[in-house]
């Protein structure tokens, strides 16, 4: 009779498993990252290597899911391989990094090492006050939350400290409901946050500046609340990354593009005489496109005239029809999408239309589109094109 008891007792317990475990789906099949989009990356910056989602950490950057979630339970293990490694998960992402920034915009599950902290104290003489290593959230670049227990601002500290170090797996569980988002940090519930905007969108992994592992990623949906559109994200409409936030891959360079243009984290122009032969063309070349991209022009000189950005559309052998961005404003990062279809050509900056005007007769169907050097300093990022 003991030995029935038990029987049964072994019995319920893997029911109870399986019960909890029904309904979740792999996001990482072990083996690529299909399902996955590299949102701003280098094509190395993310890797599967046995059995796990490899980041080098470089450059700062993220991996995106190819659909979006809104409510859902998410599990995902990590561990840094570098002391004092910063990550993250963002949940309710879009599909592209902010304005002027690489991340994107969403809330973020920070995933950070001890030695960040503990490198924090030695330089500061004390502890950091506004962020822990154990699991606090919060919303970045444009984002908005209510922080749960503990906070400063709207970033949620754990309300305990249950994060293992440097080369130790973590079990992070994100529930999502309606807009409220719980952390559990290795088997206990530790922050959060409610009223979160958007509260729908994608799902991502970040690279900020270390190497890092993520394994066993699986999610659970559960009923929609049905948001309003204001509460989610933009969808992805075909973005193709342009920059891989190290160098000049996918750019035509010869020897006056490198003594005019740099790269790293953002491309650089530099203050000084122009150069007609120094135009960067995307290797590629479009049709009826979008180009994407921040730009920040140097501020003048004091007593010299502003001189635009310029881009080129629809260039072939070195030349194309040149688009001034007249209404771009020096000292500070603007997003500016050229719209083109046809020999219609509408620039949005800051999703207000800027300019209008028609391409000249003779203007080729296709080519590519490059960054003019006008000898005025500039900093570029979050480049990007979609074919229409």
């Amino acid at each position: 009779m003991k030995h029935l008891l038990v029987v049964l007792l072994l019995a319920v317990a893997r029911i109870a498993v399986a019960a909890d475990e029904d309904g979740f789906v792999p996001l990482f099949n072990g083996r690529d990252l299909t399902g996955w989009v590299n949102a701003n990356c280098a094509p190395e910056t993310w890797s599967v290597r046995e059995g796990k989602i490899f980041c080098t950490g470089q450059p700062v950057g993220a991996l995106r899911t190819t659909r979006q979630y809104e409510n859902f339970i998410l599990e995902v293990e990590w561990r840094h391989l570098q002391s004092g490694g910063n990550s993250g998960v963002f949940i309710w992402g879009t599909p592209i990094s902010a304005p002027g920034v690489p991340f994107l915009r969403g809330i973020e599950v920070q995933v950070l090492d001890h030695g960040y902290a503990t490198n924090y104290e030695k330089q500061n003489g004390k502890k950091s006050d506004w962020f822990t290593t154990h699991g606090d959230v919060f919303p970045i670049h444009g984002a908005t939350m209510i922080p749960l227990g503990r906070h400063k601002g709207s970033r949620s500290f754990p309300s305990e400290d249950r994060s293992k170090g440097v080369g130790e797996w973590n079990h992070y569980r994100i529930v999502c409901n309606n807009g409220s988002l719980r952390l559990h940090v290795n088997g206990k519930e530790v922050s959060g946050g409610d009223d979160c905007n958007y509260r729908k969108g994608y799902l991502a992994l970040e690279s900020e500046g270390a190497p890092i592992e993520f394994r066993n990623v699986r999610i659970k949906e559960t009923p929609s609340g049905n948001p309003a559109p204001e509460l989610v994200a933009p969808l992805d409409p075909g973005w193709q990354n342009l920059f891989t936030g190290l160098d000049l891959r996918g750019w035509r360079t010869n020897a006056a593009t490198a003594t005019r243009w740099t790269a790293g984290g953002r491309i650089g122009l530099k203050e000084g005489a122009a150069n007609s032969d120094a135009t960067l063309w995307t290797a590629k070349e479009y049709g009826d496109a979008e180009l994407l991209f921040d730009c920040s022009p140097a501020k003048p000189a004091a007593g010299k005239e502003i001189v635009p950005p310029a881009v080129f559309v629809r260039g072939q052998e070195g030349k194309g029809a040149e688009v001034k961005l007249t209404s771009v404003v020096p000292g500070r990062y603007q997003r500016v999408v050229v719209h083109l279809q046809g020999r219609e050509l509408v620039v949005k900056i800051n999703d207000k239309e800027t300019q209008k005007e028609t391409l000249p007769a003779g203007t080729p169907a296709r080519g590519a589109f490059g960054l003019r050097d006008t000898g005025a300093g500039m900093s570029l990022m979050n480049l990007h094109a979609r074919d229409l």
